[in-house]
């Protein structure tokens, strides 16, 4: 049976992973409330205040829920280049948390799926994603690996999907390491699609501080280079969401 998300499922997982987070902002925006009705003289510099406190937060929650729950992105229709042939091998790799293997098996139920976590709680020590791993049980068949030394033969998928995780990969030799190992185990017209977050004005203004944790369409475009892909496609899934889809460039690997 198919699993269908459940509306604001993607804004509410953020929410109820990272709610100590929330928590401490209602809770400041509830003294500054109290001061407000207690302080007269000074209540248009409490509510100033309390609107700069809430503003961030709120549009954050707007934005999340626009990309992972109105948005196409989780619909796959933005993926529009060739599908490979049937039966193809497809691979997934996520950092910790899977939203997407179960959607990826709807869309291509003859491919042969392989889903590959590279989660390490000694590298990914966010809260949220612990509290997502014991909330969210894994895809079946789920492998754990190191993102270098992949479990597959050379040349053997057709199509690899790394969703909003790559960014995960925090040093830079690692993240081009892994892209020449995703290189590695692609077929010679297989397809690389990454699907990332950018460090750049629309996140900011979504995310303020926290677009940070993303990395800018330049350092992504080099670590490609590097690892000798080209780019086939960058298409905006919406403008804060941006898809690169890539191929080998044909050199010897």
């Amino acid at each position: 049976m198919a699993r269908i998300r459940k509306p604001a499922e993607g804004v509410w997982n953020i929410v109820r992973f990272n709610w100590q987070f929330y928590a401490l902002a209602a809770g400041a925006l509830c003294l500054l409330l109290v001061a407000a009705s207690l302080y007269l003289g000074v209540r248009a510099y409490v509510f100033a205040l309390a609107m700069l406190l809430s503003m961030p937060v709120v549009i954050s929650l707007l934005v999340s829920y626009y990309v992972y729950d109105y948005s196409g992105l989780y619909s796959f229709d933005w993926l529009t280049i060739e599908q490979p042939a049937t039966p193809a091998t497809i691979v997934n790799i996520h950092a910790g948390f899977d939203e997407t293997s179960h959607l990826l098996r709807e869309k291509f139920p003859l491919a042969n799926l392989r889903v590959f976590d590279f989660y390490d709680p000694a590298l990914h020590t966010e809260l949220s994603i612990r509290r997502a791993r014991v909330a969210c049980a894994p895809f079946p068949g789920t492998e754990s690996v190191q993102p270098h030394a992949l479990p597959l033969t050379r040349a053997s998928a057709d199509w690899v999907f790394v969703l909003l995780s790559a960014h995960e990969i925090r040093q830079p030799v690692q993240r081009v390491a892994f892209l020449k190992e995703l290189r590695r185990v692609l077929q010679p017209q297989g397809k690389l699609i990454v699907v990332e977050h950018l460090r750049d004005p629309a996140n900011f203004m979504a995310y303020t501080i926290g677009f940070l944790h993303f990395y800018s369409r330049t350092t992504w475009l080099n670590a490609f280079q590097q690892a000798r892909f080209q780019l086939l496609q960058e298409k905006k899934i919406t403008p804060f969401v941006s898809a690169f889809t890539l191929q080998a460039d044909g050199t010897a690997a």
